[in-house]
């Protein structure tokens, strides 16, 4: 994996710095988990200022603006999906956590199962990170592991007491 970028690189234009995450995206370890950490710890700022149909027109805004600051930010870094470009798990954590449960222990679920789906890239999810090679391809695998966690934390409420 290419090393992460540096601050400079990060202050270096807008796109950079929504594409990593506000930095998030730096860590030498594990940049992915560290982004979707930083989503979850941020969400709850989403909600002070939007109700939820507000977060959701928020999260398309952030969706298509992300593709293009991915594409940017990829290109420049001369890996369409560096390791430290995390916005693609950063928006779609929020949307999962927008319809989970604010309870810790569904939060956690979600987040774990997120970070499964986002590492084994069930179909269609394969196919965007393999064939799709564009900032809408990065942003589109992790839409669909946000949808498989979703699926699976529904069925999950409905057979849990």
């Amino acid at each position: 994996m290419p090393s992460p970028p540096s601050i400079h690189f990060l202050l270096s234009h807008p796109a950079h710095l929504i594409a990593c995450g506000f930095g998030s995206g730096l860590s030498p370890r594990a940049p992915g988990t560290v982004g979707t950490l930083f989503a979850w710890a941020s969400f709850p700022l989403l909600g002070r200022w939007m109700n939820e149909a507000e977060v959701l027109g928020f999260l398309l805004l952030a969706f298509i603006g992300g593709a293009l600051a991915v594409h940017k930010t990829g290109l420049d870094l001369g890996v369409i999906d560096h390791g430290s470009i995390v916005w693609d798990e950063i928006v779609p954590f929020w949307l999962v956590l927008l319809f989970c449960p604010s309870h810790w222990l569904w939060q956690t679920a979600a987040f774990s199962l997120f970070r499964f789906f986002d590492i084994v890239k069930p179909q269609p999810a394969h196919y965007f990170d393999e064939q799709v090679k564009n900032g809408l391809g990065v942003m589109c695998d992790d839409l669909v592991a946000a949808g498989y966690t979703l699926l699976v934390l529904a069925v999950l409420r409905f057979i849990l007491p």
